[in-house]
């Protein structure tokens, strides 16, 4: 779900992006248990918004427990 990103989220670079500028994921924990995931070289392109379940089912599927 795309959604508006409250002011003063946290924003951290995914530990798996490459220092060539492809491939760079940012992530932002929201206080509602959410997940927001941006691409840190389009900050304004727009923010995929997970629930607080759907981030987890996403990290269990990539075998991170």
């Amino acid at each position: 779900m795309c959604a508006p990103v409250p002011p003063g989220v946290v924003w951290r670079k995914s530990s798996h992006s490459n220092g060539d500028g492809n491939v760079c994921v940012e992530i932002a924990f929201l206080a509602s248990g959410a997940m927001a995931i941006r691409d840190s070289k389009n900050p304004p392109g727009g923010v995929l918004m997970l629930p607080a379940r759907a981030w987890d089912r996403f990290r269990r599927a990539l075998g991170d427990h």
